[in-house]
């Protein structure tokens, strides 16, 4: 596992790194402490398994920085943390494709299963149980509810189309869905998800697509054979 972790906070990059070393030993753990020591470092070594940017950190100006690494290395993961999370960052970051989003405000232990879930393909995203909505952190300590990760799927074998569109495991199941006509709310219900998730993994769908909206996205999905047009979910 290799992993570039950039954050201007000494104390907390130093505690994730140790974190991730007890669980992972054999991680390759690279550090940089702002934006500008990452496009160094990233043109060295442009090799990573995932690259986690602290959204507030001197460099990044916004989702700039973001912007400049997804264009530099669109096949290299990317995720951001940040002590201070609105749902605007949230949203803006899945949609750019960013991996996943993590608040500092988890704990270790979530963190780096939430690390963990996004090396395996899959989309992370903090839901507050309390309105199931993405959850907004606040690193003050002013945050509540829980994190659940964007999906909990288990990989499965690519499709026709999922590599060269980059389409996660579950973003695949989701679109099969979708060619069926079934709604976020019962396609949420047939996958255990949350119907905020789903439609994160809608809007990720239609951003890889380049489509407009779901319908759009399940006609352009049958055209390139990643579904069937005979293919109906069990709703």
């Amino acid at each position: 596992m290799k992993l570039l972790i950039a954050d201007d906070h000494t104390l907390f990059r130093d505690a994730l790194v140790q974190y991730i070393e007890r669980a992972e030993p054999e991680a390759a753990i690279t550090l940089a402490k702002d934006f500008y020591e990452v496009v160094e470092l990233m043109k060295k070594n442009p090799v990573q398994d995932l690259v986690l940017l602290d959204l507030r950190m001197p460099g990044m100006n916004g989702m700039e920085g973001f912007k400049l690494m997804r264009a530099e290395y669109p096949k290299v993961p990317v995720a951001l943390m940040s002590g201070v999370a609105e749902t605007k960052d949230v949203n803006d970051a899945m949609d750019l494709g960013a991996v996943g989003y993590f608040p500092k405000t988890l704990s270790g232990k979530a963190l780096l299963k939430a690390i963990q879930l996004v090396l395996t393909g899959e989309r992370f995203v903090p839901i507050d149980h309390e309105t199931n909505a993405i959850m907004p952190s606040y690193y003050n300590g002013q945050g509540k509810g829980g994190a659940v990760s964007a999906s909990a799927a288990e990989a499965k074998s690519a499709k026709p189309g999922e590599t060269v569109l980059h389409l996660t495991p579950r973003e695949t199941e989701v679109l099969s869905y979708l060619a069926s006509g079934a709604s976020n709310k019962e396609i949420a219900r047939e996958l255990s998800l949350q119907v905020v998730t789903v439609k994160l993994h809608v809007r990720g769908i239609c951003r890889k697509l380049d489509a407009k909206n779901r319908t759009q996205a399940a006609l352009r999905a049958r055209e390139l054979g990643i579904v069937s047009e005979a293919k109906s979910a069990s709703i």
